[in-house]
């Protein structure tokens, strides 16, 4: 019988390479393949905690950096850790800082020892080593930790990618050390090599060895095409533990998120939605609609009328074209809305359709009413 109190990965259906299950934790189980919020500095932006968790979110995703640099690791624990200090009772998974690294190169100096960041809020020197974002984590009392990797740009030199792969499994066996034995909790590791195939089997295959809870597709959606991503999905997945959730980061679009299930990854994270939402973009049903243009200025039509979620139902395309325009802070929390309800309602569909055995159906006719819709607004 598995302990409530530890972390299992429980596979319920397949369907082709697909899966559906569930991740056990004792905050709660995250059902998978799931879709984590972003909430970078302890916040999922313009959203209320509960508005999250009602669309069915189980677990939320923050930063080390950021939450390292403001409130600061050591107030976060006096304060009562993560969870207490952002009023969320589930699973909270932390990415280590990792992307950081690639995103703010210019304040950022790389060794073998770990990284000396220069914070983009006030240029004071930090120094984060893989035992330290590992030490950060447990400070914050984040449920699923992710190793210190280097994620490199893409399109990058071989020889500039295999030195980041390298480091980062070096960084892994160190992150591993560091995080010892936590019931309860999990270290990801997370696979790099760019775009190179047998460098990402390497890093798959070490990280394998390390014998982790889970494992992380890291370095892709980093400006390379979608073929690409997909073509290392499949080099990857099979060198991974059919026995642990696979997590492919920072990804992405409605249709990266479903072939990528159809490619046997359980979780996912992205700003994708919520920052559209901040931009005037709401991604349905019928496709990514541009609250912006003016045609939607007359528009009493709303956003979903199907949908569960009252940004959707209740508002028309007029008047969220308005605030959109009037730069309203209520657009942003509506669109924001309306976006990580169509991303958990995707999951949920992907979650039901594996169990039924009919994913590539799902798939076929979530894009045949993008693409049915996409035409009626061209007509």
């Amino acid at each position: 019988m598995t302990d409530p109190l530890d972390f299992s990965f429980t596979v319920s259906a397949t369907d082709g390479q697909a899966r559906t299950g569930h991740i056990a934790m004792p905050r709660g189980n995250i059902r998978t393949p799931a879709f984590m919020p972003v909430g970078t500095a302890a916040t999922v932006k313009a959203m209320y905690p509960e508005q999250v968790r009602d669309l069915g979110a189980d677990v939320v995703l923050g930063n080390t950096y950021h939450l390292m640099l403001r409130p600061g690791a050591e107030r976060m624990a006096r304060l009562g850790g993560l969870h207490r200090f952002m009023r969320w009772d589930g699973p909270i998974l932390t990415d280590s800082g990792g992307f950081q690294v690639m995103s703010l190169s210019a304040l950022r100096k790389i060794d073998e020892e770990g990284v000396t960041f220069r914070s983009h809020i006030d240029g004071t020197a930090h120094r984060m080593s893989p035992e330290r974002s590992i030490e950060i984590q447990g400070l914050l009392g984040s449920d699923i930790q992710m190793q210190l990797d280097e994620c490199v740009r893409l399109p990058a030199e071989r020889p500039e990618i295999e030195k980041a792969m390298h480091l980062s499994l070096r960084w892994a066996e160190r992150c591993r050390v560091a995080f010892g034995e936590q019931p309860g909790k999990a270290m990801f590791g997370i696979v790099q090599g760019g775009d190179v195939p047998e460098l990402r089997v390497e890093s798959a295959r070490a990280l394998t060895d390390l014998g982790l809870k889970g494992y992380a597709i890291g370095g892709l959606a980093v400006g390379e095409p979608q073929a690409v991503m997909l073509a290392m999905i499949e080099t990857v997945e099979p060198h991974l533990p059919s026995t642990k959730p696979r997590y492919l980061m920072g990804v992405g679009t409605p249709d990266d998120l479903m072939q990528s299930v159809m490619r046997g990854i359980d979780m996912f994270d992205c700003v994708m939605p919520t920052r559209a939402g901040r931009h005037g973009l709401a991604y349905t049903r019928h496709g990514r609609i541009n609250l912006r243009n003016a045609r939607h200025a007359e528009d009493t039509r709303p956003l979903d009328e199907a949908s569960d979620c009252p940004a959707a139902r209740d508002y028309s395309r007029a008047y969220l074209h308005h605030l959109v325009r009037s730069d309203e802070i209520l657009g942003m929390m509506l669109l924001t809305w309306n976006n990580l309800a169509y991303y958990q309602a995707l999951m949920a569909g992907m979650r039901a359709a594996i169990a039924a055995g009919r994913l590539a159906d799902f798939v076929a006719e979530t894009k045949d009413g993008w693409a049915r819709a996409e035409a009626a607004a061209k007509a």
